[in-house]
């Protein structure tokens, strides 16, 4: 299987309406014009732009109809799915049937569902540590992004909406699922002791679109990467946020592997979000390496945030029993 690009998040909050806050007003992504599957008309856009009826938020950030989805939940569970883009329907075929030999239990969604994700199809499955996928093909594309800030851009479009970082269960079987299985390259990799590492994959040019480590702490999303266009828009972001009163996690710096220069900021969910830009491009002349270094320069306080988001995110997992 060759999946092309992360293509959508969907997440759950207890207050939506926060996420459209703060997605608009801070991050600068555009409310979406219609419900997932609807085609957009004057008629049929009522109510607040980017709520649909059951008071999910939908976000965009570039010529996709969405690109994040918060849904109302009772709980904080904070990642709901990801969506992993195939290029077609013969790639989308061969992907289930690829899958469903290897003994992975897949489940195809009915054309509703395909629907209301602004799909042509889809199909459900879950990776080794529990994680909901989505594989799709044929996304809707409205076009006519318009950030309710002025001139902010965002790199996505072929590479996706940009990368996250797990903390998950079963590392090995993860990883062998992703590369083996779904096609994720590994990008390179860091030690966190004899027995773990941070390994960053990928599936197009873009440095990585997931990173995922186990220190023990289960299942939960640690950040989430949002790339601008340059770094005036991460200035920019960064100063909308501290007007916000947004919290900040670690100062600006730029990462050694990827190359990002970015910060990290706390979401309304609870898990961090990364806002960065200059992310490398790797080709087919790239090999795996081990690297020892975080950063070239900055970051402060990231480690500390890490540790912590991982322990906060044991007692969540050991008090829940997972």
């Amino acid at each position: 299987m060759n999946i092309k690009s992360l293509g959508y998040i969907g997440l759950g909050s207890r207050d939506p309406r926060a996420w459209l806050a703060y997605g608009t007003q801070v991050l600068g992504l555009m409310p979406a014009r219609a419900i997932p599957g609807q085609g957009w008309a004057p008629d049929r856009d009522r109510g607040d732009p980017g709520v649909g009826p059951d008071g999910t938020v939908y976000l965009k950030m570039d010529e996709r109809q969405w690109r994040l989805a918060v849904h109302p939940t009772d709980g904080a569970a904070d990642l709901l799915y990801l969506g992993l883009e195939l290029a077609g329907p013969l790639e989308f075929e061969a992907g289930v049937a690829e899958l469903q030999a290897e003994g992975i239990a897949v489940r195809l969604g009915t054309p509703a569902e395909a629907y209301a994700r602004a799909v042509t199809r889809i199909a459900f499955l879950h990776d080794p540590s529990g994680n909901a996928l989505e594989l799709f093909y044929g996304p809707t594309t409205d076009y006519n992004f318009a950030s309710p800030v002025a001139g902010q851009r965002f790199v996505a479009g072929h590479l996706g909406l940009g990368h996250v970082n797990l903390f998950v269960r079963e590392q090995a079987r993860c990883f062998d699922f992703y590369t083996r299985l779904l096609g994720f390259r590994l990008s390179d990799y860091i030690r966190y002791g004899p027995d773990s590492a941070l390994q960053f994959l990928r599936c197009n040019p873009r440095h990585h679109s997931l990173a995922m480590v186990d220190l023990g702490s289960g299942n939960a999303l640690q950040h989430m990467l949002l790339e601008m266009a340059n770094i005036d828009d991460v200035g920019r972001t960064l100063d909308r946020a501290r007007q916000a009163g947004v919290s900040i996690v670690s100062s600006l710096g730029r990462h050694r592997n990827d190359g990002m220069l970015s910060f990290y900021m706390r979401s309304p969910g609870g898990f961090d979000v990364e806002i960065g830009c200059d992310g490398k491009l790797l080709d087919d002349t790239w090999s795996p390496n081990e690297f020892c270094e975080g950063d070239v320069w900055g970051h402060d306080g990231l480690v500390e945030a890490v540790i912590a988001a991982g322990e906060a995110a044991r007692q969540r997992n050991g008090a829940a029993g997972q």
